[in-house]
């Protein structure tokens, strides 16, 4: 027996048109790729949405086509993605940080037919457009007294593309497992591989955003999401603030700290989210400013762990709450997300600290687990390490066009990659890449704890571990550091400062200062490229033994 309930298909266009009916004032403000900001409203990013649909459908795209959006966080992006989506299309996200081989790549894989690009990257296309084999036109995210002189085929202004339209246009509805979204994951072994959200994932997952244990969006914030829309969907965000009605801040080109904070301040952000780097800045303006950072109150912190030093920064000096989000861009994104229980609101002022460096508790809607290299489970208490695996109803269960063959066991498990414990109250930390953990003795240590330890220094601005071959040992770890700009600091002193925040045999063997440190397309370490760079290099163990 069924139940006897309305049976409606799970669309992303219902998201804009709740957005557009119910909280039709609320706003979406941008720092505009031209200059200046762009305000306007939920009803109007509703029409202009549909005036997409329309001139989709006048160049003879349909469903199931991959239309291609190489852009910034900005109102017109945000159009292209409720339009694309719309009218059944799939939008298809291409990170302009990756190398113009993987853009190539990706965009070929995908067989694309239309680019949408931002001013800033007319440059980057016009060098591989020869090499872009079904894009059929570009259009420019801009005005037409704003659209420069380029060598790209059949390019048109944004602006006049969609002006042609009327924007009297129904949504059309259709199956909920319709693809909406097309996002490539890094591709940091082997070629990117791509992930393909459906209008159900999505709005499942846009549900999940929003719940109080989660992301906590409602109607009476201000969100800025400076996570990239080209990175997992800017983590959902602009789609949770639809459902919502928050107003949206977009941060466009702008991401140095002095620009964050006058944003922050001028529009009543109240929550915003971005990976560690961006924090950085941030803390770093505002400390050499004394300036503040207006009605802020919470900050989401993903794409890698946040040392203990930056969550006390926030909370002890500007009164603003740190949480974790741990994700992948095969979960659309998001898995956990940290928020207290009950048994945790009692804990002393450090406890609190650490146990918002874990990567937070399972969103309902995924399921998690650890397991030994033979996939049997491990227990649950914070200390014993694994491999993780999850399931739920926005993870992947295939890439695009069969890339990588089968990616979940005969019980729908995803192994994420990730080394992680879990505590007794079910908060979850990452402590390695499985690829990036040091092996040691038949041990294995944690290269995210090291460097959040060393991160605690005040004259260590950035760090990064990985393991160096050792005969007896198999690895051993070599710690290496960017100085904040003026400071100095030694391998002694570095050693000094760890003895007591980690294991004795955790201890690196060397430390090594650098400039800088090499950076994924999405912010992260590239501890292959680091790992290259220090291909070479003995241990002063090794040359002492």
């Amino acid at each position: 027996m069924k139940g006897l309930m309305q049976d409606r298909p799970l669309l992303i266009s219902h998201l804009i048109e709740h957005a557009a009916t119910y909280h039709g004032t609320s706003e979406i403000v941008t720092l505009a790729v031209e200059g200046g900001k762009h305000r306007y409203t939920n009803a109007d990013c509703r029409i202009r949405s549909k005036k997409v649909a329309q001139a989709m459908e006048r160049l003879g795209m349909g469903i199931g086509d991959r239309i291609a959006t190489l852009a910034l966080n900005t109102y017109r992006h945000v159009e292209l993605w409720y339009g694309i989506a719309g009218m059944g299309a799939v939008a298809h996200t291409i990170n302009p940080r990756l190398f113009a081989e993987q853009i190539i790549f990706i965009a070929n894989h995908a067989e694309d037919r239309i680019l949408f690009l931002d001013l800033p990257f007319i440059p980057l296309i016009e060098a591989v457009a020869d090499h872009l084999k079904t894009i059929e036109r570009y259009v420019i995210l801009t005005d037409d007294a704003h659209m420069p002189e380029t060598q790209l085929a059949n390019a048109v202004s944004y602006e006049s593309l969609i002006e042609a339209e009327d924007g009297d246009y129904q949504w059309p509805e259709f199956d909920e497992c319709t693809a909406s979204g097309l996002c490539y994951t890094s591709g940091t072994t082997g070629d990117p591989k791509g992930v393909l959200y459906s209008h159900r994932s999505t709005v499942l997952h846009t549900f999940a955003c929003a719940l109080t244990d989660t992301l906590a969006i409602s109607a009476k914030d201000t969100v800025l999401p400076i996570v990239p829309m080209f990175h997992a969907s800017a983590w959902g965000i602009p789609y949770a603030t639809c459902a919502t009605g928050a107003k949206l801040v977009m941060p466009g080109l702008h991401h140095d700290g002095e620009s964050l904070q006058k944003l922050i301040t001028s529009e009543g952000v109240t929550m915003t989210a971005g990976v560690p780097t961006v924090w950085l800045m941030l803390l770093n303006y505002l400390e050499q400013s004394g300036t503040g950072i207006g009605c802020l109150e919470r900050v989401l912190i993903g794409g890698a762990a946040a040392p203990e030093s930056m969550i006390e920064a926030f909370e002890k000096k500007h009164d603003v709450r740190v949480f974790h989000a741990w994700g992948m861009t095969e979960m659309s994104p998001l898995g956990t997300v940290n928020t207290p229980v009950r048994a945790t609101l009692g804990l002393s002022g450090e406890q609190q600290i650490a146990l918002k460096s874990k990567q937070g508790r399972t969103v309902y809607g995924v399921e998690m687990k650890i397991t030994d290299d033979q996939g049997a489970d491990l227990p649950w208490d914070g200390r014993t390490f694994g491999n993780l695996k999850v399931r739920g109803w926005w993870v992947a269960q295939a890439y695009f066009r069969g890339a990588g063959g089968s990616i979940t066991d005969e019980d729908g498990w995803f192994d994420t990659g990730d080394v992680a414990t879990i505590d007794e109250h079910g908060f979850m930390q990452i402590t390695d890449r499985s690829k990036d953990v040091i092996k040691s003795g038949g041990e294995w240590i944690s290269s995210i704890e090291l460097e959040s330890a060393a991160m605690a220094h005040l004259d260590v601005a950035e760090a990064a571990v990985i393991g160096i071959p050792h005969p007896k040992w198999d690895e051993r770890p070599l710690l290496v550091i960017v100085p904040k700009e003026g400071a100095t600091v030694t391998k002694q002193g570095m050693l000094d400062f760890l003895e007591d925040k980690v294991a004795k045999w955790w201890l690196p063997d060397d430390v090594a200062c650098v400039t800088e440190l090499p950076h994924t397309a999405t912010g992260k370490v590239h501890k292959m490229t680091l790992r290259k760079q220090f291909k070479d290099y003995t241990l002063p163990t090794v040359r002492e033994g």
